[in-house]
């Protein structure tokens, strides 16, 4: 029995008793199915407890992976082994078998290799020596009923020694599986032969194709499964995972023939320092996919934001630090990721230089290769280090050698980045102190038109933050939301490169105004270096602007700014979110909104510079999160705000706005008599007038045309400017209206972004909704039908929204991970007519309905609703009055009005989360 599992072998599988156990079991006159029923009824009692114990020795050595891998290889190749015996001795035996009528039981793949997470797949080959016979046909169905009836995931095929060696020729990943073959059980000389046979007449001489196969295979997994620094990573399949570190032992095992990758050491392959970190990561990776399978029971791989949390408590991690466990803990899982990335590298480096790999593409397409500079050379396409000591003379050529990289445009050599990486301790206060080591970092930064890529190189092997020590932190760090797609770190590169492609005018069409700002010009320097330390802060239990411009401060006259432009990177630093808040948390029609932000801006400089890295942070987030509604919104803040720092705050006075558009209007109505028309501009209050576009004006202007008392006219249409669906409401205006529909629109699924409801003199209500469907798109012209009728069956009364809303207002499973505390704030001096109350906490279907319901059960009149979404956080921002048309001043008010939304709150995720 082997004596390297998590727990003793015969507490997790005792052959010898089990199969005493098993043959007892069975009468001799017993039937086929008797004989299946029992074996099966001996076997699960086995398996049970030998999971148990398995279990019960992992939960006390959480990290103990490779053993308990080996250990669940183990109590299969039990069971597999027993139902042979049954199937070969009780039910199918043939005394004197043939030369023909002999079999092996091989394990492939990764049952073959002896790794298996709790519910791995039993990939098992079934081998004969010529043509399957009958006997052997009856045999393999016997032993597949009864595995399968044991809950085994069997994947299996049943071939000749020739089959094998003629798929393995067609199919790569048959001969990867194949690679990784152990005999189990039944014949095995057989088995021998398949392994000699293989290595003579399909491994040997064939390892430059395999290679190949193997590594456009890895990259079609990375580009289906995305980077190693998704948040919710595969741990399997995705870059950095444990496919990842398969490769090389399969690549390994078919050039070297061996399964010892420690032999990678003694071939010069690895460093032992750097092979450490090979075991190290491998280990990490498979606990955790063996406590995700146990966690979730089944096998998964995906490491979803429910997972993590899970994983992370069974991996003895704790909350620290104004930091939760599963931050910690996936701040772990991204830097064992990163380390199986650089190990990769490493390794397809050495296959390189023995021409196992070809050198890559963009290579061998160089018709004529750039100079480099003394002290470097160009070793299979790459740029290398003539000698090593020479280098190492000199600490600045730690920085050099990134500049050398971006001036020729090769690609750094491994071995380069490997002395550089093992060599950090170079990079000490003196040099971080040198005037070259500045010039040299901001070049990168600034010259040579893709930062982004000097600087992931330097981040990735501890350069950058052994220049910039308070970068450190963040490396890896993960935040714990549905909003950010990426790690700290990465998000901020991803913001570099965003900068870098506006720069170049490869947006000039999607983003107008940030490419203009550039094209006229700014301060470059303040804006990389602002940008580059923007979340610094991140990952403390101090507001990470405000902690962020306190490291700022420090860090930006190391980096060789002068004193001016270093206040103008605290600055940015501190209010980073200020243009992205105002812009999507307050209504940018009230003229008080950008009174207010030019007040704290107050110069065009800044603004340039602060709209720019908005649009740069926001599109940093991840795919998807930029949008034609959050464009909308910053592009009127930031020339609404630039109007007023030039022409005068007087340029955003009311009157002027409603006069302005009024006179939009008449000119839109041109086929209107007159005294429809001054019907139309005279029934409204101010605040309609500025606060909606010339467009909808003129929709609201033909719904109450001619509107009965009891009608209720709606018109809905895509607003293809803000990628979302309009829909305008007219109606005889009464208490609780804007609540009403609310309801009516989370009926039909759709998320509210945007909303303004506007009385009218002669006792109308005009209301707007700006809505977007679950993917956060428009909706389909084909929906808009349905959704016309459920609005109106709700508002008829037809369909009650308080009921029929219970049903949709849940969260989905792998949300309910997420802590987001409820914030609630009034605000008095953000709008000149209204109370602003502003509800920050946990996103689900029904919010909005319940906030809405509330306010109107408390006779709060809702002007306007404001809706932010980051992911599974929320602002909802409402403009209101009470009934006789003033704002909340009193405290007590307050408090009665925030209680009663806590406790709408509470009673939503409640019902939400059952």
């Amino acid at each position: 029995m082997p004596d390297d599992l998590i727990a003793p072998a015969a507490e997790i599988f005792d052959l010898p008793e089990i199969r005493q156990t098993l043959f007892a079991a069975i009468s001799p006159d017993a039937s086929e199915a008797e004989v299946r029923s029992a074996t099966v009824k001996v076997l699960i009692a086995a398996q049970k407890e030998g999971r148990a114990a398995i279990e019960a020795a992992f939960k006390a050595e959480p990290f103990g992976a490779r053993r308990t891998a080996r250990a669940y290889t183990w109590l299969t190749d039990g069971m597999v082994r027993l139902v042979f015996e049954v199937a070969s001795q009780r039910l199918h035996r043939l005394p004197n078998p043939t030369e023909g009528e002999r079999i092996a039981v091989v394990a492939v793949g990764g049952y073959g290799r002896g790794e298996m997470a709790p519910f791995s797949d039993v990939d098992l080959l079934f081998l004969t020596p010529y043509k399957i016979t009958p006997w052997a046909e009856s045999l393999i169905e016997s032993m597949l009923y009864m595995l399968w009836d044991l809950k085994l995931k069997v994947g299996h095929s049943s071939r000749t020694v020739r089959d094998c060696l003629r798929l393995g020729a067609e199919d790569f990943t048959i001969r990867t599986a194949m690679l990784e073959n152990r005999f189990v059980i039944g014949h095995q000389p057989l088995a021998e032969e398949l392994d000699e046979r293989l290595h003579k007449e399909l491994f040997a001489g064939t390892a430059r194709e395999f290679v190949e196969a193997k590594l456009e295979e890895r990259d079609a997994r990375h580009d289906k499964q995305g980077q190693r620094y998704m948040v919710e990573p595969n741990v399997k399949e995705g870059k950095g995972g444990l496919r990842d570190l398969q490769s090389l032992y399969w690549i390994t095992k078919y050039i070297h023939g061996t399964d010892d990758t420690s032999e990678l050491v003694r071939l010069g392959v690895f460093r032992p320092e750097e092979y450490e970190t090979f075991q190290t990561a491998e280990r990490f990776l498979w606990a955790v996919r063996s406590h995700l399978h146990l966690a979730a029971n089944r096998a998964v791989e995906q490491l979803s934001f429910d997972m993590q949390v899970e994983v992370a408590s069974r991996m003895g991690y704790s909350d620290k630090g104004g930091r939760r466990a599963v931050e910690w803990f996936m701040q772990d899982y991204f830097r064992n990721a990163t380390a199986v990335g650089d190990l990769t590298r490493i390794f397809l480096t050495s296959l390189e230089a023995d021409h196992t790999k070809a050198a890559p593409l963009l290579v061998r397409f160089f018709k004529r290769q750039p100079k480099v500079k003394q002290g470097y050379q160009i070793e299979n396409g790459r740029l290398a280090i003539s000698n090593d000591a020479e280098f190492l003379a000199d600490k600045l050529n730690m920085l050099r050698l990134f500049e050398e990289a971006l001036r020729t445009g090769l690609l750094i050599h491994p071995d380069a980045m490997r002395l550089v990486k093992a060599n950090l301790d170079l990079i000490d206060d003196d040099l971080r102190s040198s005037k070259e080591a500045r010039r040299i970092f901001l070049d990168l930064l600034l010259k040579h038109g893709n930062p982004d890529r000097a600087i992931r190189r330097m981040n990735e092997l501890g350069v950058l933050s052994a220049l910039i020590p308070e970068f450190a932190p963040i490396v890896a760090m993960m935040q714990f939301n549905m909003y950010h797609h990426y790690t700290v770190d990465e998000h901020t590169i991803q913001c570099i490169w965003h900068l870098s492609e506006i720069e170049h005018e490869n947006l000039l069409e999607e983003l107008p105004v940030a490419s203009t700002i550039l094209k006229e010009g700014v301060n470059r320097r303040v804006l990389y270096v602002a940008l580059l330390l923007h979340d610094i802060g991140k990952g403390r239990d101090e507001d990470h602007s405000v902690l962020g411009a306190k490291i700022a401060r420090m860090v930006a006259p190391r980096l060789g700014l002068n004193k001016k432009e270093c206040e103008t990177v605290e600055w940015l630093v501190r209010y980073h979110l200020l243009m992205s808040d105002m812009a999507q948390k307050r209504d940018i029609a009230d003229p008080r909104t950008v009174r207010d932000f030019a007040k704290l801006v107050q110069t065009r400089e800044r603004l340039d510079l602060l709209c720019v890295l908005t649009v740069c942070d926001i599109r940093g987030v991840g795919p998807g999160t930029w949008n034609n509604w959050k464009a909308a919104l910053i592009r009127a803040l930031y020339r609404q705000t630039r109007r007023a720092l030039e022409d005068g705050m007087e340029a955003l006075n009311r009157e002027n706005r409603g006069a302005e558009a009024k006179k939009l209007l008449r000119e839109s109505l041109k086929d209107w008599d007159g005294k429809d028309l001054r019907t139309e501009t005279g029934r409204h209050y101010a605040p309609y007038w500025q606060g909606l576009h010339v467009t909808a004006h003129v929709v609201f202007a033909n719904l109450l045309r001619d509107i009965g008392n009891d009608e209720i006219q709606i018109d809905i249409h895509p607003d293809e400017d803000r990628d979302a669906t309009r829909v305008c409401f007219a109606l005889q205006d009464h208490p609780g209206i804007f609540s009403r529909l609310s309801g009516a629109l989370a009926l039909v699924g759709a998320n509210v972004v945007d909303a303004r409801s506007f009385t009218t003199k002669d006792g109308y209500v005009t209301a707007a909704f700006w809505i977007q469907d679950g993917d956060g798109a428009p909706y389909d012209e084909i929906r808009i039908p349905r959704l016309r009728d459920m609005i109106r069956k709700t508002l008829a009364g037809e369909v009650i929204a308080r009921d029929a809303i219970k049903s949709k207002d849940k969260l989905k499973k792998r949300e309910k991970a997420f802590r987001v505390p409820t914030s609630i704030t009034f605000d008095n001096d953000g709008s000149e007519i209204f109370t602003i109350i502003e509800v920050d906490t946990r996103d689900r279907p029904g919010l909005l309905y319940d906030l809405t319901r509330t306010l109107a059960n408390s006779n709060v009149y809702i002007a306007s609703a404001v809706i932010a979404t980051y992911g599974e956080q929320v602002v909802d921002t409402f403009y209101v009055k009470d009934m006789f048309g003033l704002k909340f001043h009193s405290e007590g008010k307050q408090k009665t009005l925030e209680k009663r939304l806590r406790e709408a709150i509470t009673a939503g995720v409640e019902r939400a989360l059952d």
